[in-house]
């Protein structure tokens, strides 16, 4: 059995975490997007600090990254929480073990309030969060 692993994401990631974006835009019940951005757009609406991606081995299967959810100083320690796994993978704990990391990487740096916009389809979410 491979063990998970939650590394940070870099550029070299990025085929593989659009791979599951789209997945996840697959299902309708993700995100209001319709498809997904290139590297530019993706990279300029989320935190450089908090990207994180779940490992199996080579396979990247899953990813989280945090946006910040207003430019006003007084928001500067909230952030949106975006988490996406392989639907291959669904079920197998890598959202819990991604959103456990991602709580400790905020708190590191300097993010004491979380949020996600969850569809109420979307039970794994729900659950997750």
């Amino acid at each position: 059995m491979e063990i998970l692993l939650i590394d940070k994401m870099d550029e070299a990631s990025w085929k593989e975490v659009a791979r599951i974006y789209s997945a996840g835009i697959a299902t309708r019940n993700a995100t209001f997007e319709k498809l997904v951005p290139d590297r530019k757009d993706w990279d300029r609406v989320h935190r450089k600090d908090c990207r994180l991606i779940a490992r199996l081995g080579a396979s990247i299967v899953g990813w989280a990254a945090l946006s910040d959810v207003s430019g006003r100083c007084v928001y500067s320690g909230v952030a949106e929480v975006s988490i996406y796994g392989d639907p291959e993978y669904k079920g197998q704990g890598i959202g819990d073990k991604l959103l456990k990391k991602l709580i400790i990487e905020s708190e590191a740096h300097g993010i004491w309030t979380l949020q996600a916009g969850i569809f109420p389809e979307n039970e794994s979410s729900i659950s997750l969060h």
